[in-house]
């Protein structure tokens, strides 16, 4: 390990840092230390990032805001590329706006609505970044990131640069081709349309109000766990289950939203799997549905 940290640390790569603790870098304020967090600040550290992993076999994953993911208390070996500030980004343009992985993704839907652009109403209560966004094929209030995505720039993990169209990226719920096919996201351009800034803000405050009233945005958490059944939600399922307010450790079911797990100040990543698990057997023997994870378990276990 030593070996390959010493080689990142004397390239063009971007701040790394040993042995870095993860949990103040996720949402959920849980995760164990990666050997290594590498955070490139512009296209060239990050090419440079991706081409040396590649060159020297060493293992590596992405991090954006860490909304939708939770690290194992033991943490993860190898690298985690965060990308740095130099992709915190947005440019309005003629037809859309082009923005930086790192970019806020609640800023950009706030700021477009400010500009009069309509398109991304529906990214206010998405608290991720464009990067992680488009990775998942984000989405809220019956719209997603496939309904706005034009291009985006992106280096495979062989480090070779590319841009993708919407048909490249092969969208579908909560997925994109780089689910399958390595790559992280540089910047993407969202095509978006001219509209009423008082209709676009109501619209956006209704959403607001919605999630304020129904969501425990106050306590650590990852948005919704488990990807909604066809035809049915499984917040639904698992409150019908009597599975609200349920604990393990410093995990609890939220009684706010029946498909969010808060952390209500010490739970571990293992009170959440518990947690998960217990759920997804409950709604297996009671309804025959198998709920799949929408957060992305990672790490050494």
């Amino acid at each position: 390990m030593q070996q390959w940290i010493s080689l990142l640390s004397q390239n063009n790569v971007g701040k790394v840092l040993e042995n870095e603790p993860l949990a103040k870098y996720t949402t959920w304020k849980i995760g164990g230390p990666a050997d290594a967090l590498v955070i490139p600040e512009n296209k060239e550290q990050m090419v440079n990032l991706i081409q040396l992993l590649h060159k020297h076999q060493i293992p590596w994953m992405q991090l954006g805001r860490g909304s939708n993911m939770l690290v194992s208390d033991k943490g993860i070996r190898g690298v985690v590329v965060k990308p740095g500030e130099g992709f915190d980004y947005a440019e309005f343009h003629e037809g859309g706006v082009t923005a930086g992985a790192a970019h806020s993704f609640v800023k950009l839907s706030v700021v477009a609505a400010k500009k009069e652009w309509t398109g991304l109403e529906f990214g206010s209560g998405i608290p991720g970044t464009v990067g992680g966004a488009v990775y998942m094929n984000a989405g809220a209030h019956g719209s997603d990131v496939s309904r706005i995505f034009q291009s985006a720039e992106i280096v495979l993990e062989t480090g070779e640069l590319v841009r993708y169209s919407k048909e490249d990226m092969e969208f579908a719920y909560r997925h994109s081709v780089l689910h399958d096919r390595r790559g992280i996201v540089l910047e993407a351009t969202f095509e978006l349309q001219q509209g009423e800034r008082k209709v676009i803000s109501e619209s956006m405050a209704a959403y607001k109000d919605r999630r304020r009233r129904t969501q425990p945005l106050q306590m650590a958490c990852a948005g919704s766990v488990f990807r909604n059944p066809p035809g049915d939600h499984a917040a639904r399922l698992i409150e019908a289950a009597g599975l609200k307010g349920m604990t393990r450790g410093g995990a609890q079911v939220s009684t706010m939203h029946a498909n969010f797990i808060v952390n209500t100040g010490q739970a571990t990543a293992e009170d959440v799997i518990t947690l998960m698990q217990q759920i997804q057997n409950t709604i297996s023997s009671q309804n025959g549905i198998n709920l799949v994870p929408e957060v992305f378990v990672v790490g050494e276990r």
